[in-house]
């Protein structure tokens, strides 16, 4: 492959998975394929892509910003807890794989999708949001734990943040995306400095995939804003139901 059409296709590639991550989650299951096909090692894939995800949740969260959507101090709190367990994900990426995990991760993902339809039937108008006290603290520890995941391997970590957010904070998927976004741009500063300390980071590809990446997150915030909550739920169930299985059969 020339490297214009690698130049290309990784663009193209960054926009789509940049407005999928966006819109619901699983972005990183078109990305990380396609950096292994272009040649690169699975755990220089996996820290290359950080530098498009990180790149992405920059514009997405101006994106969300831009339009209204203001989720300070909450996704701070629950962001430096990640962090913290990004840097544990991070470590063990640098040098093993997750197979098993991936199927586990599966059989969430479906339980995942059974609770968005069941609390799309029974969810109340105006209730309210739940960010003080102890649902805070239930927050932050459990956003830890995503933090590692997210710094172990990010695929479909999305699908996790908005499950806790939903059902512990009761926050509308709107705004849940918003945090979600702002939670993993500051986690994956922690989790792309231990990949780039360890030399797993290939920074023109990587860079190149952020362009893209960028772009997508960019359009798709400010669009699902606009579309609101019964559109992004619809997508959300679709990219779950593709993710499990992926990661279940292939």
């Amino acid at each position: 492959m020339s490297s214009i059409v690698e130049i290309i296709v990784l663009i193209i590639v960054g926009f789509v998975a940049g407005s999928i991550n966006t819109l619901a989650g699983g972005g990183s299951l078109l990305t990380l394929p396609i950096l292994i096909f272009l040649g690169l090692p699975p755990n220089i894939a996996n820290g290359t892509n950080r530098i498009a995800i990180l790149f992405q949740n920059i514009f997405t969260t101006a994106g969300f910003k831009s339009k209204g959507i203001v989720t300070f101090p909450f996704s701070i709190y629950v962001g430096i807890s990640a962090l913290f367990g990004s840097i544990i994900g991070a470590q063990i990426a640098v040098d093993i794989k997750g197979d098993t995990f991936n199927k586990i991760l599966a059989i969430i993902m479906v339980i995942v999708v059974v609770y968005m339809l069941l609390k799309s039937q029974h969810r109340q108008l105006n209730i309210l949001e739940k960010t003080t006290g102890k649902h805070l603290w239930l927050s932050i520890i459990l956003f830890f734990f995503v933090g590692v995941y997210g710094g172990f391997i990010q695929a479909g970590v999305g699908f996790i943040m908005l499950l806790v957010l939903s059902s512990v904070n009761n926050i509308s998927l709107v705004k849940s995306n918003a945090i979600k976004v702002t939670v993993a741009l500051i986690y994956t500063f922690s989790a792309v400095a231990v990949f780039a300390y360890n030399d797993k980071i290939n920074w023109k590809v990587g860079l190149t995939l952020a362009i893209g990446n960028s772009v997508g997150g960019w359009l798709a915030s400010r669009w699902s804003v606009k579309k609101g909550d019964g559109l992004i739920r619809n997508i959300l169930i679709v990219m779950i139901a593709v993710m499990a299985i992926k990661l279940w059969f292939f």
